[in-house]
């Protein structure tokens, strides 16, 4: 049996990392995993901490640890007991774990508690992994009900003296009990003179959602109070309450009796939770804000002391890349952003949590609309396909728009070089990764060389987006981050490039064929193949001198011989098959494309061998066993796509070869730098960038390809960047200042001599 593994557990540290509390997160030393399930409603987690005990996660955030859960049960559950003349009948809503329900229990005048909770996995575990907690649910006072809370209220109006909600925080499911139609079902859920008390999240983090429930509450009782207690484990150690009581002449904050066997509660504590630090106090009851400004809201207040323009910019497209450019452009608070897709749906989520951001529908296949809303921008980034980027670029010629792009000048774009220098507009491109980074740094180190006197004598540049080695193990040794219909078409690409003064250009069906062994580090097995045309860039890095240009993509080892397998075997052929239909399987599929004489797997398999000519047995074995893992023997049947073998393999190579919940990738990028100097003497210099992603974060793909674009933004609105026409970061006049904003975001490359 495999070791239980979740993904918010990484190098033996768990990580509360959530969007309720931006830029921050507890971690927790895991001495080992005790249990892992998706229940119906969410995903559950228990492990045993170092410091902590046993500790309970919901959704990848933590509900209760051994060491310090009773400061919440406690203070959530004897407020609104304690300062009750005589509750009798309690209903807990959420708190599946059981301790709320342990301290209701310790009020003697309580003959009944209800426990309703959806979640029966809850209830369940805690009974096994926190008795301490859950024990005293199979007490004769407590009723069990696992169903909806919302209409377990509308079914029992006017029944319990005491409710209190441990819910979970406001995304998802529990949004709704944060609610003003919840609240009601509370209040009428209650006897004359009842209390809630409900979990009403952190004063550090959650002010103004605590005003608007503070607000919303008192709309519905005659008293609402905010109260809270400390946690270390609870985001920011501080947790809050709302307390309400249908009588208006309660005093919340004053205990009527005393409660036995606590740990953290106690009389003066009751008196004590309502009296609030002067920064909350000041908004709920003044609605004035006095807490610190800084960071970007700091800057935003300067810009509009001293009347600073806003900049309007437009991105096109919302690709895993789009997140990382947009997060950087808005952090200058004078920039407007719109985030345009052809769905709203998909332009309102990449705009979510982003300051100054809105989103539009826009159909870039019409050229009006796109005119329309280019002209209403001072930039256009176009993350769109780069088949779209010369009528993005006509566009902003008519609205005198700058453009940034991460895709290479095609000749469509470069075209409109002399129009787009009359329009007085920067066009910038390849300012991504590759090409990008890549860019910055050859023009960097060459430059350097020049101006000592040296020559360029070989330059070999090799670039690879990778899942990282411990996400690698599948046949192919790869996983898909964008397109695989591109990533696969993209092996079919011709390539040409210089070697020892000489020209070589390899058909695209041919590439795979040309993958050598390539050494970076002892940690890695690369393999490395050319990429497009690397002829141009003698002129366009000014190095005539080099002998040896190689421009190309790095794949760890046993990818290309499976990849030319697929190709002499037909996979990738994008021509349109009238017999590829939904009756076939897959076996009959492959019997056809690779004309064998029938579609048993023992046919299949020597068909193989016979056309693909593998080396040696090992090698024959290794490659069919991928075959048999991509399912190309199966008895399934099949479901085509665009009625080619291509797109129907790229279906079915995007469900197995997908990132699963916290894997990361990892880009690589090298320069080799051969270099003569004028005493005749060589070195070897390297420029190496080895980026990993962050297991729910971005991907290395996304930061590397997303943020230079973000800074080549910033830059031509702030008019660094200020060449009019169609620009690519080939100069150090454009490089320098685009690679020092890099670097002071951590992504600059580790040059070394060897």
């Amino acid at each position: 049996m495999a070791p239980l593994s979740h993904p918010s557990i990484q190098d033996g540290w768990f990580r509360e990392i959530s969007s309720q509390w931006p830029g921050q997160a507890m971690t927790l030393r895991v001495n080992k995993i005790l249990h892992v399930e998706k229940s119906l409603y969410q995903d559950v987690l228990v492990f045993e901490s170092e410091t902590y005990g046993n500790v309970l996660v919901l959704d990848g955030v933590i509900q209760c640890t051994e060491r310090d859960e009773f400061s919440y049960q406690e203070m959530i559950a004897h407020l609104p007991l304690a300062s009750h003349p005589n509750p009798k009948k309690v209903l807990v809503i959420g708190g599946g774990d059981g301790g709320v329900v342990r301290e209701v229990l310790k009020h003697e005048s309580v003959e009944e508690v209800v426990l309703c909770d959806i979640d029966e996995a809850v209830i369940r575990v805690s009974k096994i992994y926190l008795p301490h907690m859950a024990a005293l649910l199979d007490s004769p006072k407590v009723r069990v009900f696992v169903g909806d809370g919302f209409k377990f209220l509308a079914d029992n109006e006017a029944t319990y003296d005491v409710i209190i909600t441990d819910s979970s925080d406001p995304v998802g499911p529990a949004e709704s009990l944060f609610q003003k139609p919840y609240f009601q079902l509370l209040h009428d859920a209650l006897t004359p003179g009842g209390h809630i008390s409900t979990q009403g999240e952190c004063l550090w983090l959650h002010l103004p959602l605590i005003s608007q429930l503070r607000n919303m509450t008192a709309e519905i009782f005659p008293i609402s109070q905010y109260a809270y207690t400390t946690i270390p484990t609870y985001p920011s150690g501080q947790i809050g309450f709302i307390v309400c009581s249908r009588d208006p002449s309660r005093n919340l904050s004053e205990p009527l009796r005393k409660v036995p066997e606590t740990r953290y509660y106690n009389e003066d504590i009751h008196r004590c939770a309502f009296v609030l630090p002067e920064f909350a106090r000041a908004i709920l009851a003044r609605g004035k804000d006095i807490r610190p400004v800084f960071g970007r809201a700091a800057a935003a207040l300067k810009a509009l002391e001293e009347g600073k323009k806003t900049r309007k910019i437009l991105l096109l497209g919302s690709g895993f890349v789009a997140r990382p450019c947009a997060e950087y452009v808005v952090r200058d608070p004078t920039n407007e952003l719109t985030i345009a897709c052809r769905t709203l749906s998909s332009a309102a989520a990449l705009a979510d949590g982003l300051p100054n951001a809105a989103a539009i529908s826009l159909d870039v296949n019409s050229a009006e609309a796109l005119d329309a809303q280019v002209a209403l921008h001072d930039l256009v980034i176009s993350l769109i396909p780069y088949t779209y980027h010369a009528a993005v670029i006509k566009s902003a010629i008519k609205g005198k728009t700058h453009v940034v792009t991460t895709s290479y000048v095609s000749p469509a774009m470069r075209e409109l070089d002399e129009e787009a220098k009359r329009a007085g507009i920067v066009v910038m491109n390849e300012i991504g990764l590759d090409p990008g980074i890549d860019h910055l740094y050859a023009v960097k180190t060459i430059s350097e060389v020049h101006e000592k006197g040296g020559k360029i004598k070989q330059f070999l540049s090799y670039c690879g987006g990778l899942p990282a080695p411990e996400c690698s193990g599948n046949p192919l040794g790869y996983k898909f981050s964008w397109s695989s219909r591109g990533v696969l078409l993209a092996l079919l690409n011709s390539a040409s490039y210089l070697s020892e003064g000489k020209q070589v250009d390899i058909a695209g069906s041919d590439l795979m064929g040309y993958a050598k062994p390539y050494f970076i580090s002892p940690a890695f097995a690369f393999v490395a193949y050319p990429n497009r045309n690397s002829v141009p860039f003698r002129e366009f890095y000014d190095i005539p001198e080099a002998e040896t240009i190689v421009r190309g993509t790095l794949r760890y080892q046993g990818f290309p011989e499976f990849i030319k397998a697929l190709v002499d075997l037909g996979w990738l052929d994008a021509t349109e098959k009238e017999w590829l239909t939904e009756n076939l399987t897959w076996a009959e599929v492959t019997q056809r494309a690779i004309g064998a004489n029938d579609a048993s797997e023992r046919t299949l398999v020597a068909h193989i061998k016979t056309v693909c000519k593998f080396p040696d047995e090992s090698e024959s074995t290794r490659i069919i066993s991928g075959f048999r893992w991509i399912g190309l023997f199966s008895l399934e049947t099949v479901k085509p796509r665009g009625k080619n073998l291509l797109d129907t393999l790229c279906a079915q190579l995007e469900t197995l070869m997908k990132y699963e919940t916290g894997e990361r990738d990892l880009v690589m990028l090298q320069h080799r730098f051969v270099v003569e100097w004028q005493d005749g003497t060589q070195q070897i210099l390297t420029s190496t960038l080895e980026k990993y992603g962050s297991p729910g974060g971005h991907s290395a793909m996304a930061v590397t390809v997303g943020v230079p674009c973000g800074i080549a933004t910033q830059l031509v609105l702030d008019g660094v960047i200020n060449t009019p026409g169609v620009l690519a970061p080939y100069t150090k006049e454009i490089c320098e200042p685009i690679r020092a904003v890099l670097e002071s975001e951590g992504l600059g490359l580790v040059e070394r001599v060897l």
